[in-house]
Protein backbone atom coordinates (compact mmCIF):
# COMPACT_ATOMS: atom_id res chain seq x y z
CA UNK A 1 0.00 0.00 0.00
CA UNK A 2 1.23 3.66 -0.54
CA UNK A 3 1.21 5.88 2.38
CA UNK A 4 1.38 9.35 2.66
CA UNK A 5 2.98 9.64 6.31
CA UNK A 6 2.17 12.82 8.40
CA UNK A 7 3.99 13.84 11.27
CA UNK A 8 3.61 16.77 12.89
CA UNK A 9 6.79 17.31 15.63
CA UNK A 10 6.94 19.48 18.63
CA UNK A 11 3.56 20.76 18.26
CA UNK A 12 3.22 22.51 21.40
CA UNK A 13 5.73 24.50 23.30
CA UNK A 14 4.15 26.95 25.84
CA UNK A 15 5.52 29.98 27.74
CA UNK A 16 3.51 29.18 31.01
CA UNK A 17 1.37 26.61 31.45
CA UNK A 18 -2.19 26.87 33.11
CA UNK A 19 -5.48 25.24 32.27
CA UNK A 20 -6.78 27.07 29.20
CA UNK A 21 -6.00 27.38 25.26
CA UNK A 22 -2.46 27.74 24.12
CA UNK A 23 -1.87 29.13 20.31
CA UNK A 24 1.36 26.71 19.29
CA UNK A 25 5.02 27.59 19.11
CA UNK A 26 5.78 27.71 14.93
CA UNK A 27 9.42 29.00 15.46
CA UNK A 28 9.76 24.78 16.84
CA UNK A 29 6.68 23.35 14.77
CA UNK A 30 6.85 21.38 12.14
CA UNK A 31 4.63 19.44 9.67
CA UNK A 32 6.14 17.23 7.76
CA UNK A 33 5.77 13.57 5.86
CA UNK A 34 7.49 10.77 3.84
CA UNK A 35 5.87 9.20 0.84
CA UNK A 36 7.43 6.10 -0.53
CA UNK A 37 7.79 6.78 -4.25
CA UNK A 38 7.75 4.21 -7.08
CA UNK A 39 8.54 1.63 -4.11
CA UNK A 40 12.12 2.46 -4.19
CA UNK A 41 13.29 5.73 -2.01
CA UNK A 42 11.15 8.10 0.45
CA UNK A 43 10.87 11.61 -0.89
CA UNK A 44 10.32 13.76 1.99
CA UNK A 45 8.49 17.06 2.36
CA UNK A 46 7.00 19.77 4.88
CA UNK A 47 4.65 22.41 4.94
CA UNK A 48 5.98 26.19 6.03
CA UNK A 49 3.03 27.53 6.74
CA UNK A 50 1.18 26.07 9.68
CA UNK A 51 -1.24 27.46 12.88
CA UNK A 52 -2.91 25.68 15.84
CA UNK A 53 -4.25 25.81 19.13
CA UNK A 54 -4.33 23.28 22.19
CA UNK A 55 -6.07 23.56 25.29
CA UNK A 56 -4.29 21.49 28.30
CA UNK A 57 -5.21 20.84 31.87
CA UNK A 58 -2.04 21.53 34.19
CA UNK A 59 -3.36 19.93 36.81
CA UNK A 60 -3.57 16.33 35.33
CA UNK A 61 -1.25 17.49 32.43
CA UNK A 62 -2.65 16.30 29.95
CA UNK A 63 -3.81 17.64 26.52
CA UNK A 64 -7.68 18.31 26.34
CA UNK A 65 -7.87 19.26 22.02
CA UNK A 66 -5.54 20.22 19.26
CA UNK A 67 -6.64 21.96 16.29
CA UNK A 68 -4.36 23.33 12.94
CA UNK A 69 -4.38 24.11 9.69
CA UNK A 70 -1.78 24.14 6.83
CA UNK A 71 -1.47 26.08 4.24
CA UNK A 72 -1.62 23.72 1.16
CA UNK A 73 0.40 25.99 -1.16
CA UNK A 74 3.38 26.23 1.65
CA UNK A 75 4.55 22.38 0.42
CA UNK A 76 8.54 21.74 0.51
CA UNK A 77 9.94 18.57 -0.76
CA UNK A 78 13.21 20.56 -2.05
CA UNK A 79 12.19 20.18 -6.00
CA UNK A 80 10.53 22.82 -7.06
CA UNK A 81 9.21 21.06 -9.80
CA UNK A 82 7.36 18.36 -7.98
CA UNK A 83 6.24 21.26 -5.21
CA UNK A 84 4.42 22.69 -7.86
CA UNK A 85 3.01 19.29 -9.60
CA UNK A 86 1.62 18.17 -5.86
CA UNK A 87 0.43 22.51 -5.99
CA UNK A 88 -1.64 20.99 -8.74
CA UNK A 89 -5.54 20.03 -9.12
CA UNK A 90 -5.18 16.91 -9.53
CA UNK A 91 -3.46 16.25 -6.58
CA UNK A 92 -3.76 19.06 -3.29
CA UNK A 93 -5.38 21.45 -5.46
CA UNK A 94 -3.93 24.32 -3.58
CA UNK A 95 -5.37 27.19 -5.34
CA UNK A 96 -9.24 26.15 -5.07
CA UNK A 97 -8.60 24.60 -1.21
CA UNK A 98 -5.65 26.32 0.16
CA UNK A 99 -5.82 25.13 3.79
CA UNK A 100 -5.58 21.35 5.31
CA UNK A 101 -7.19 21.16 8.55
CA UNK A 102 -6.85 19.43 11.71
CA UNK A 103 -9.53 19.26 14.72
CA UNK A 104 -9.37 16.63 17.83
CA UNK A 105 -12.66 15.24 18.66
CA UNK A 106 -10.91 12.81 21.35
CA UNK A 107 -7.83 12.38 23.05
CA UNK A 108 -6.96 9.08 24.78
CA UNK A 109 -3.56 7.99 26.75
CA UNK A 110 -1.73 7.88 23.03
CA UNK A 111 -4.17 8.16 20.66
CA UNK A 112 -5.95 11.55 18.98
CA UNK A 113 -8.95 10.78 17.32
CA UNK A 114 -9.80 14.05 15.23
CA UNK A 115 -11.65 15.05 11.55
CA UNK A 116 -8.52 15.76 8.61
CA UNK A 117 -10.22 18.38 6.00
CA UNK A 118 -7.98 18.25 2.40
CA UNK A 119 -9.79 19.52 -0.38
CA UNK A 120 -12.82 19.99 1.22
CA UNK A 121 -13.30 16.86 2.11
CA UNK A 122 -13.77 15.57 6.19
CA UNK A 123 -12.26 12.21 7.13
CA UNK A 124 -11.85 10.90 10.69
CA UNK A 125 -8.61 9.39 11.62
CA UNK A 126 -6.42 8.63 14.36
CA UNK A 127 -3.24 9.80 15.39
CA UNK A 128 -0.04 8.72 17.75
CA UNK A 129 0.25 11.00 20.43
CA UNK A 130 3.94 11.28 22.03
CA UNK A 131 3.73 14.02 24.95
CA UNK A 132 6.97 15.39 26.15
CA UNK A 133 5.10 16.18 30.01
CA UNK A 134 6.13 19.01 31.63
CA UNK A 135 9.17 20.68 32.04
CA UNK A 136 10.61 23.52 33.48
CA UNK A 137 13.18 25.39 31.38
CA UNK A 138 16.68 27.72 32.37
CA UNK A 139 14.48 30.55 32.65
CA UNK A 140 11.60 28.92 35.56
CA UNK A 141 8.63 29.01 32.37
CA UNK A 142 7.03 25.87 32.22
CA UNK A 143 6.58 24.03 28.81
CA UNK A 144 5.29 21.13 27.37
CA UNK A 145 4.99 19.20 23.36
CA UNK A 146 3.75 17.06 21.79
CA UNK A 147 3.90 15.00 18.64
CA UNK A 148 1.47 13.70 16.48
CA UNK A 149 1.83 10.90 13.88
CA UNK A 150 -0.26 8.86 11.60
CA UNK A 151 -0.51 7.27 7.90
CA UNK A 152 -3.37 7.84 5.13
CA UNK A 153 -3.61 6.10 2.03
CA UNK A 154 -2.21 8.35 -0.77
CA UNK A 155 -5.13 7.28 -3.33
CA UNK A 156 -7.68 8.55 -0.72
CA UNK A 157 -5.72 11.92 -1.29
CA UNK A 158 -6.29 11.73 -4.63
CA UNK A 159 -10.07 10.11 -4.97
CA UNK A 160 -11.78 11.22 -1.66
CA UNK A 161 -9.32 14.14 -0.43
Amino acid sequence: MKFFKLGLASVAVSTALFAGTYNIDTSHTNAGFTVKHMMITNVTGKFNDIAGSFEFDEKTKTLKSVSGEIVTASIDTSNEKRDEHLKAAELFDAEQFPKITFKSTKIEKNKVHGELTMKGVTKAVVLDLETSGVITDPWGKQRTGFSLNGKIKRKNINKCF
